[in-house]
């Protein structure tokens, strides 16, 4: 096999927040929501959205008036870290 010169683009990025779904299908409910679709910078894979910086406490307040149980990893301001899991929809 011959070997491939071929160049793309990487962006690293720090300090961002992602939503980490259990499925895929939370993840396009998420998306589908109008005030939520708009605090999302990108979708990483089936299951994982990027938010635009400085958005996690409106997006948090939302998902939790959407009834799911959003668990935060690693410290901020408002949220203190706590050990988490995918999010969730509550039974």
């Amino acid at each position: 096999m011959a070997e491939s010169n071929v160049r793309f683009p990487v962006r690293l990025h720090r300090r961002v927040c992602l939503i980490l779904t259990e499925d895929a299908a939370l993840a396009e409910e998420v998306l589908a929501r109008k005030k939520l679709s708009g605090e999302v910078a990108g979708r990483l894979t089936s299951r994982v959205l990027l938010i635009r910086p400085g958005r996690i406490d409106a997006v948090l307040d939302e998902l939790r008036k959407m009834g799911h149980t959003p668990h935060v990893i690693g410290a901020s301001t408002h949220h203190p870290a706590v050990e988490s899991a995918p999010m969730s929809k509550e039974s």
